[in-house]
């Protein structure tokens, strides 16, 4: 007998040792030091910080036309305080975050990573932006509401020790994938591991435990809870971790930009705004679930506005991508067909009544009308363009003409020759110069026929809306 019992040790030793480098998930290879040399020094002189995240419900996203997301409110934050452009850039696998960075496709990784001594070996993380664990999620049974509470508690699993022998889906390379190897080791048994794509959220992931597709998987505290609160036969209880911290990370070798994200987050979390932006997103139950039932919240679906058909149809007509028509339209009322203006405008694409009556439209808060009428006067504008033959900049041109005048984008085009500036470009050209006709010595000059203007708002204009435009592109096919 003791021969069999040693016999069935030793294969369950090996039988678990098989089981347990079978489930690992197959690692991609990622490049774990860094092969550009891009620091705050080259970043300010090209003006532009490049901020690497995922597309979620927390990080970042499109809600009824404007973009959002915990670390995208932030990093705007951060972008303003370092006085540059922030870009976004999306990376739909999450495996593929650390390798990107450390390849120079963005400057700062600003997603919630768990900060690892493994991953610490491969970049350099922030001071923490908060703490949370990790825990259980796993699906109630149907009929929850109705069973008596002991019969629930039966139901599901209360100690990660029933995890042993059991399968748990999580994301490859994740944080949560560490965990739960770890966990088998200290419970002393297996816990299966059955690997997600690095292309799924956390988010997606947990919906998936939701609708009874995945039994287990392990989530962070804070996005757990935000989930369950639109789920409620999701259980989150039983927790798996002790406290984590949670922060960004930049190449090891950008100790530049480190420590001016760190100083920034030693500024910011002094200021009440950092909490309202945390809740608003982790704790703001009531938002949360508004969004996932919205028509127009980018997880849900492919959407912009209630008007997306309707602008494609016009923006066709043009020969435009309808997308920074839509933003356009976003920010002359934000897709409010009532919107009206102090100066009378009024409707999604705020048309003067001249204009709206030259143009046929009767009733400018009727979208057909207003669409149609927005959009063949922009293709007005368009036309006295012709001569400009890069089309972002014509763009560009036509929008300032739509919200300032044709005829003080023909002054600012006539300073910028003046001044030997390309006439024929708006960037850090003409943009430049509807600016100065903000100022007496400018809009007195003899060559300027039609006045002063207020610049910074078809300085703005411009810009918002092809900052919005870029984000539409992350989200929404052309």
């Amino acid at each position: 007998m003791q021969l069999n019992a040693s016999f069935f040790k030793v294969h369950y030793v090996v039988l678990f040792l098989l089981v347990f480098h079978c489930a690992q998930p197959e690692k991609k290879v990622v490049v774990s030091e860094a092969l550009v040399q891009r620091d705050l020094t080259a970043i300010k002189k090209d003006g532009k910080l490049k901020a690497l995240t995922v597309y979620s419900g927390t990080s970042y996203f499109l809600y009824k036309g404007q973009p959002m997301g915990y670390e995208y409110d932030l990093l705007k934050r951060l972008a303003k305080h370092l006085d540059l452009e922030l870009e976004m850039v999306v990376v739909k696998d999450l495996d593929e975050l650390i390798t990107k960075l450390n390849q120079g496709e963005g400057d700062i990784l600003a997603h919630g990573l768990a900060i690892t001594s493994n991953r610490k070996t491969a970049v350099a993380f922030t001071n923490y932006l908060y703490l949370t664990k990790q825990v259980l999620v796993q699906k109630k049974p149907d009929h929850w509401r109705s069973m008596h509470w002991h019969k629930l508690e039966n139901a599901l699993i209360q100690d990660a020790i029933e995890l042993l022998h059991d399968t748990v889906s999580i994301r490859k390379g994740s944080s949560y994938s560490e965990r739960i190897i770890n966990l088998s080791e200290e419970l002393g048994g297996p816990i299966i591991i059955h690997p997600l794509s690095g292309e799924m959220a956390t988010d997606e992931i947990i919906k998936e435990v939701a609708k009874g597709n995945i039994k287990y998987t392990i989530a962070d505290n804070n996005i757990a809870k935000i989930m369950a609160s639109y789920y409620p036969i999701l259980d989150i209880e039983v927790p798996v971790s002790f406290s984590q911290r949670i922060g960004w990370a930049t190449r090891k070798n950008s100790p530049e930009l480190l420590k001016a994200t760190n100083l920034w987050l030693e500024d910011i979390k002094k200021e009440v705004d950092y909490n309202v932006i945390y809740n608003k997103y982790f704790k703001n139950k009531k938002d949360f679930r508004r969004r996932v039932k919205s028509d127009f919240y980018s997880l849900t679906q492919d959407k912009i506005s209630p008007y997306d058909t309707l602008i494609q149809r016009h923006a066709a007509k043009m020969d435009w991508d309808w997308r920074p028509v839509a933003s356009l339209i976003y920010q002359e009322s934000r897709f409010d067909p009532n919107n009206s203006s102090w100066a009378n405008a009024k409707g999604l694409m705020q048309l003067m009544p001249k204009t709206a009556k030259e143009l046929g439209v009767q009733n400018r808060s009727d979208p057909k009308q207003s669409i149609r009428g927005g959009t063949q006067y922009l293709k007005q504008i368009w036309k006295t363009f012709d001569k400009i033959k890069d089309t972002t900049q014509r763009t560009k041109f036509t929008m300032a003409s739509y919200n300032c005048g044709l005829y003080h984008v023909r002054d600012a085009r006539k300073l910028a020759q003046e001044r030997g500036l390309d006439a024929s470009r708006w960037d850090d050209n003409v943009e430049d110069m509807i600016l100065a006709l903000s100022h007496p010595k400018n809009y007195n000059n003899p060559i300027v026929k039609y006045g002063y203007v207020r610049g910074i708002e078809p300085y703005n204009y411009v810009n918002q809306i092809f900052e919005r435009y870029l984000h539409y592109t992350q989200f929404i096919e052309e």
